[in-house]
């Protein structure tokens, strides 16, 4: 591709148009050179890449943390050994999930807020990732998993607020109205579980970006339950 692009735009750099001044076509040829050139530099000299470390790989500083991820998950998923290349992104969003994994919700009101915000995100990965955790793991009933994927409502009325009230949180940047509030609170919900959602929306934050960033592959792991962000969200 570039190499055509170089071709085409050589041809159009010596290319002289008799009906402009040639003081314009000089200094327009010059924009045209420097363009050019920028464009090979970045696209063929600069990977821009990111590498999913191993253990050994990883900054110092990650190791620990992605040995850690070894021990509790057999493996150490892409997305870790990816964003590993910064410590403090690897220790943040290890810190978080931890705080969230202690909050007021229930593993499973947990993975629900997880998903549903990984979806709204468009994370493929992150959708496969806790689509296994939330079958396999947290024991989530998967009809109430294949419904959140499939942008369907939850049979269980409590728990489809979970879902409205956390996708509301997302889309609206925590700007959710009285009314939406209210009917998360009338259902048995409290203002503490609607912190807690925050934090779990800030943990997939910041997953959900460093993959969009990224672009990190799934993990065969979790292949069996890959998942194709929709092109448009239903309502």
């Amino acid at each position: 591709m570039l190499f055509l692009m170089f071709f085409s735009n050589i041809y159009l750099i010596l290319t002289v148009d008799m009906g402009v001044p040639i003081g314009v076509q000089i200094e327009e040829r010059y924009r045209s050179v420097s363009l050019l050139l920028k464009t090979i530099y970045y696209g063929e000299l600069i990977m821009t890449n990111f590498i999913q470390h191993t253990i050994e790989s990883a900054p110092e500083a990650s190791r620990p943390l992605l040995e850690g991820a070894q021990q509790a998950f057999g493996f150490v998923p892409n997305l870790l050994s990816t964003i590993s290349e910064s410590p403090s992104s690897l220790k943040s969003y290890l810190e978080v999930a931890s705080i969230f994994e202690a909050s007021s919700l229930t593993g499973a009101e947990q993975q629900i807020v997880l998903l549903v915000a990984s979806i709204e995100n468009s994370c493929e990965y992150c959708v496969a990732a806790h689509s296994v955790i939330a079958k396999n793991l947290v024991k989530v009933d998967a009809e109430i998993v294949n419904s959140l994927r499939n942008l369907q409502p939850i049979a269980d009325a409590k728990l489809n607020i979970l879902a409205e009230f956390t996708r509301s949180v997302v889309r609206e940047r925590g700007f959710v109205s009285e009314q939406q509030l209210g009917v998360f609170l009338g259902v048995g919900y409290s203002r503490e579980n609607a912190l807690d959602i925050v934090v779990g929306v800030a943990q997939k934050t910041i997953s959900n970006y460093s993959n969009h960033l990224a672009n990190i592959p799934v993990d065969s792991q979790f292949a069996a339950e890959a998942w194709s962000a929709p092109t448009s969200k239903a309502a």
